[in-house]
């Protein structure tokens, strides 16, 4: 009798304090993505296309051909922008000067990334988010710069995306700093995407998530034929490149080989993503790039910051790295004809959902941890609330060790709680939600004594 009384007792403390998170959305982040329009983003891909070749060392002084051509008009569009916000975007061309390597760079150069940078409102939050889409194009000899090089697909489908979220964002206020970047240089060796991550460490900048969309408007792929409209790809690291040697003994320890902080954001992605967008899943790809390859959020990782890539499901490389031709009776290259603006709309609604859940969340929770002084069937966590914007609660995410994505979501007001799942068969994360259900990024706990 009495173990009776002591369990009920014990179930009624525990769901009066811990519930099942319910679903919040934005009507406000609805909105912007009804205003992401499939039209828009085929202009842009098809004025980008008429530059002839954006290769990195082409023409910069023509106004109608070449990279500084192409590289103007991006930044005459951000300007655009930028007069209808308030203020609050301004744009500008990062130039920057590289040395010849023997390689990829045959001549010393000057490059210029093309930025838009919509300033956060609250002067005590600091956190960055980026966006990115490589403006550069190539066909079969990586160092031809005369011949055409559309490169509708790779990359002005993630610069058509970067340029509209760009339109659609920078009406509305964020609490963090949003910068929106065409970067140059990706098919001679990430060489835009290396210069912004270093600037980024160098000037400190508290970057919480950069997002590199590249190719994300094809949905037929070469070879098996297969057509699909409704996945995109996200690549995030296991292990990130700058592990320390305590961050890796913790790691081994807590066994979280698969919770890297890129990890998280993919999951982040996800969840955001199959809230807000219709016909659309995102499919965690557990790499940091496609096999033997690499893209413009690599030099991000490298310089320890926490970064994904957006990628089509299906890869069709008749029309990637092509010149333009027709062979037995197959047409190659990279042209506007072979995409699908209608998928490129859903992925860039992706990274709007993404975008501004961040930029509109509370700060993460601090010193996060899951208590192991005794043994118990239970998991106990404790954390700190962050400074800056006060949460409304917090949320633990919880799924089962052999699980990708989380499978429950708990919702507390403390900053501590227990709940009845056990540590040894779970994995948890604690991250901090507002009324409309803008969240952090989840934090993973180490353990506390």
């Amino acid at each position: 009798m009495k173990k009776t009384i002591f369990y009920s007792v014990f179930t009624f403390l525990f769901f009066t304090q811990i519930t099942f998170s319910q679903v919040a959305e934005d009507p406000e982040i609805k909105k912007m993505i009804t205003e992401i329009k499939a039209e828009n983003l085929e202009a842009t891909v098809r004025k980008l296309v008429s530059f002839g070749t954006r290769h990195t060392l082409s023409d910069t002084k023509s106004k109608t051909k070449g990279i500084g051509a192409a590289q103007q008009w991006v930044k005459s569009e951000f300007d655009k922008y930028a007069l209808e916000s308030g203020g609050r975007l301004t744009a500008a061309i990062d130039y920057f000067e590289v040395k010849a390597d023997g390689k990829r760079i045959n001549k010393d150069s000057q490059l210029g990334n093309v930025m838009a940078t919509l300033k956060g409102t609250d002067p005590n939050d600091n956190r960055v988010l980026i966006i990115s889409g490589h403006l550069d194009s190539r066909v079969s000899d990586v160092m031809n710069i005369k011949s055409d090089a559309p490169g509708a697909n790779d990359d002005a489908s993630g610069v058509a995306a970067v340029m509209e979220l760009a339109r659609v964002m920078s009406q509305r206020s964020f609490s963090a700093t949003i910068i929106f970047v065409a970067v140059v240089g990706e098919e001679q060796g990430l060489i835009g995407a290396r210069h912004l991550a270093e600037t980024a460490k160098e000037s400190n900048w508290n970057i919480m998530a950069m997002l590199n969309n590249d190719m994300i408007g094809n949905s037929l792929s070469s070879g098996t034929n297969l057509r699909d409209n409704t996945q995109i790809r996200v690549f995030s690291e296991t292990i990130p490149f700058l592990e320390t040697e305590d961050e890796a003994k913790m790691r081994k320890a807590t066994s979280r080989e698969n919770d890297s902080p890129s990890r998280l954001l993919a999951r982040y992605i996800k969840t955001v993503t199959e809230q807000y967008v219709d016909q659309l899943k995102v499919k965690l790809v557990y790499r940091n790039d496609r096999f033997l390859r690499g893209g413009d959020h690599t030099p991000f990782s490298q310089n320890g910051f926490t970064a994904v890539r957006f990628c089509e499901m299906n890869e069709n490389f008749d029309h990637q790295h092509q010149d333009l031709r027709t062979e037995n009776g197959i047409k190659y290259g990279d042209l506007v004809e072979f995409m699908d603006f209608e998928y490129l709309r859903k992925n860039t609604c992706s990274n709007l959902a993404t975008l501004a859940n961040l930029a509109w969340s509370p700060k993460a929770p601090v010193n996060v941890g899951i208590e192991v002084k005794n043994l118990s069937n239970s998991s106990a966590f404790s954390w700190t609330a962050p400074e800056g914007k006060a949460p409304y609660g917090y949320q633990i995410l919880m799924r089962e060790t052999a699980s990708s994505h989380w499978e429950k979501t708990f919702f507390v007001k403390d900053t501590k709680a227990e709940i009845p799942y056990s540590k040894d068969n779970y994995f948890f994360a604690i991250q901090t939600v507002d009324e409309l259900g803008h969240a952090s990024l989840p934090v993973f706990p180490v353990p506390i004594r």
